[in-house]
């Protein structure tokens, strides 16, 4: 197994948990305490990546190229990166100017079956010089043979490595092992995991993964993310400084930027409320947790039963207006329902 490295995603994931408004003093902080902690990158921006600022998914207090800009002055020692969706950002209008400002890695997301999407995206910033990784989300939709054969098209584009992300932390160790262990034995490139905790599995199923052959697993420092949150950093560390497994991150260093800087910008703590877990259950992505509470309130209906039958659907990220239409369903047979009662 390669050298393990690890991608810290609190200044883009955690930017869900917090609508989006991170602000200036947040991103100089964070970059200037953990520039020293000995991650690989430091990806910044908005939850969904650049170019998704809207009213759709939540408008950023800072926008992208700000944001950029302040993580780069901040950042000497660790690597800058950034996260993108094709769909929500462009090559011309977001991709490029994230890099002339500075980026030095990208991760490319696309759904789980849907890689090729990412071709032009990738060859592009291996055009540029710069790192860039391929993310399959939503991966405990597809099959280890259909992930590996996604995983197979982002390594021809020309990534440095493809990351499986468990959007909707629905995954089981079992699942992680067997997705992981069939891509890393096939791929010449670095293989990653992205864990959410909505059923309270992201620290365990990032360490079955490392030992399923992921050299990378990308979460963020006291788990601060969507719905549930993320694979804590700081706890992953502890248990892989337990278990002999030898990083460059300085123990001390994350647990400090964990206590000194994270509790500061977080809210409140991380937790699995029900909705986070139903999420989990029904394999919903993380980031459809607010839209689902919002619109369960505005109909008049069970959160609970959205999810579920989102779950049903198969719905994906950028499939929000999905969530009124099935609210809406739900509101017509609760009425229907009680008529019948009467």
């Amino acid at each position: 197994m390669g050298k393990l490295r690890l991608f810290d995603s609190t200044l883009r994931d955690g930017s869900h948990a917090i609508k989006h408004q991170l602000s200036a003093d947040n991103i100089e902080q964070y970059c200037r305490y953990a520039d020293n902690v000995g991650f690989h990158t430091i990806i910044v921006g908005h939850g969904n990546g650049l170019g998704a600022s809207s009213l759709q998914v939540g408008i950023s207090a800072l926008g992208d190229q700000q944001m950029i800009s302040i993580a780069r002055k901040n950042l000497t020692i660790t690597k800058l990166g950034v996260f993108m969706l094709p769909g929500f950002g462009t090559i011309q209008d977001d991709l490029k100017p994230a890099l002339d400002i500075g980026a030095d890695l990208v991760c490319i997301g696309t759904h789980c079956t849907e890689a090729d999407v990412a071709q032009q995206h990738i060859e592009y910033v291996k055009e540029r010089g710069k790192e860039v990784y391929g993310i399959l989300m939503m991966s405990h939709l597809a099959s280890p043979e259909k992930l590996l054969g996604e995983a197979l098209k982002m390594q021809s584009y020309g990534a440095n490595g493809v990351i499986l992300m468990d959007s909707a932390g629905a995954s089981t160790p079992r699942m992680v092992a067997e997705r992981i262990s069939k891509i890393a034995e096939s791929l010449t490139i670095g293989v990653g995991f992205h864990a959410h905790n909505n059923l309270g599995m992201a620290v365990a199923n990032s360490f079955h993964a490392i030992e399923a052959g992921a050299t990378i697993i990308d979460g963020t420092v006291r788990g601060f993310g969507a719905g549930a949150g993320n694979c804590a950093l700081e706890v992953l560390a502890g248990l892989l400084y337990k278990s002999d497994i030898r990083t460059d991150i300085d123990l001390y260093r994350i647990l400090d930027l964990s206590e000194k800087i994270v509790s500061k910008i977080m809210p409140k703590p991380q937790e699995i409320t029900s909705d986070s877990l139903m999420s989990g259950i029904a394999g919903v992505f993380s980031g459809f947790l607010p839209h689902v509470k919002k619109t369960a309130e505005e109909f008049d209906v069970d959160s609970r039963d959205i999810f579920l039958e989102l779950g049903k659907r198969k719905i994906v990220a950028g499939q929000e207006d999905m969530i009124v239409d099935v609210a809406l369903e739900l509101a017509n047979k609760k009425a229907k329902d009680q008529d019948l009662s009467f």
